[in-house]
């Protein structure tokens, strides 16, 4: 009975998995990519309501109105926030799906967010699993 060729095995998962990855990456992207599209336009929308009710608020001593005002922007730095760290992790689907075409691919890359000692980090980094 023959023996199966084990690094012939192996050799097709590997390229399956590429596959699989490859096309995932590509729909992930195409989503974070839809969402910041539209997390942008908010940001700047509920941004520009913060600093109009705020302002209009302050000129009228509307001391609770002010209040809506900061929550608006509030709002729209939480907004951004996102924004920033769905390009980070877009970013890193794009290098993942680099090393796919290059041949240097191994795994997709996890998200680790800066741990505190390492205060100069202010974005979540991509990091290949070993």
């Amino acid at each position: 009975m023959p023996v199966p060729d084990v690094s012939l095995e192996i050799q097709t998962i590997f390229e399956a998995n590429k596959l699989n990855d490859l096309k995932e990456f590509i729909e992930k992207r195409k989503c974070l990519n839809s969402w910041n599209i539209a997390l942008i336009y908010l940001f700047h929308i509920v941004q520009a309501a913060g600093i109009l009710t705020t302002t209009i608020a302050a000129g009228y001593d509307m001391k609770e109105i002010i209040w809506i005002g900061v929550g608006f922007n509030l709002l729209a730095s939480l907004l951004n926030v996102f924004e920033k760290t769905n390009s980070s992790i877009s970013k890193g689907l794009m290098k993942d799906i680099q090393a796919i075409k290059e041949g240097t691919f191994v795994d997709e890359g996890t998200i680790e967010l800066p741990s505190a000692k390492d205060s100069s980090l202010k974005e979540p980094l991509l990091e290949k699993k070993e």
